[in-house]
C-alpha cells in the first residue's frame, strides 16, 4: 500500500517540474585550486630559463662520483658426492595412434597413454582370450596387478542401436 502512495508522489507533475530544472541556468562552477594554474606559470620566462638551465656546480659534483664494483668470486659448493637422488626414468615409444602429431610419442615405463588405454581395452573386449592381462602387460611394459586392475575396471563404451518399433517403447 505505501509504495502505491509513494509512486503517485514521485510521478506527481513530473514533466513541467523537469522542464523548470532544464530551464534554469547552468550553475557557476566551484573555483580552481591555485596549483592547476601551472599553465599560466609556465609561459613567464623566468620559469622556463631556470628549467633549461644547467647548474655547473651539480654536474662537477656528479662527474667526481664513480661507483666502482668488485665482487668477490664465487665459491661453488661441492658437495663431495652428495648429490640429490634423481630418478632416471626409462622411456618406451608409444603405439601410435591416428592422430599423427598430436600422439605422444614416448611414455614413462608402467605407463601408458590414453590411446593406448583405449586400443588395449577394445582388443581386451574383442579378444580376451589372445589379449590377456598378461600379455597385455608384457606388450606395454606394465605391471599385471595394474592391468587386472584396468581390465576390471574400466570398460570401452559400446553403440547399440535400437530397431525402429522398440523405439516407441522407450
Amino acid at each position: 500500500m505505501g509504495g502505491r502512495l509513494t509512486r503517485v508522489f514521485r510521478t506527481f507533475n513530473v514533466e513541467s517540474r523537469a522542464r523548470r530544472e532544464i530551464s534554469k541556468e547552468k550553475p557557476t562552477p566551484a573555483p580552481r585550486h591555485p596549483t592547476t594554474r601551472l599553465d599560466e606559470l609556465a609561459d613567464q620566462s623566468e620559469i622556463q630559463e631556470q628549467i633549461h638551465r644547467k647548474d655547473d656546480r651539480l654536474l662537477a659534483l656528479l662527474k667526481d662520483v664513480y661507483v666502482e664494483s668488485r665482487d668477490l668470486p664465487v665459491r661453488v659448493k661441492d658437495g663431495g658426492g652428495e648429490h640429490l637422488p634423481c630418478k632416471q626414468e626409462e622411456k618406451r615409444l608409444t603405439k601410435l595412434g591416428h592422430l599423427g602429431d598430436l600422439d605422444v610419442k614416448k611414455v614413462s615405463k608402467g605407463k601408458i597413454s590414453i590411446v593406448e588405454a583405449l586400443t588395449l581395452l577394445n582388443n581386451h573386449k574383442i579378444r580376451p582370450e589372445i589379449w590377456t592381462a598378461e600379455k597385455i602387460a608384457v606388450e606395454y611394459s606394465l605391471e599385471l596387478k595394474d592391468v587386472n586392475s584396468l581390465l576390471e575396471f574400466f570398460i570401452p563404451f559400446t553403440v547399440q542401436e535400437f530397431p525402429k518399433e522398440t523405439k516407441k517403447a522407450i
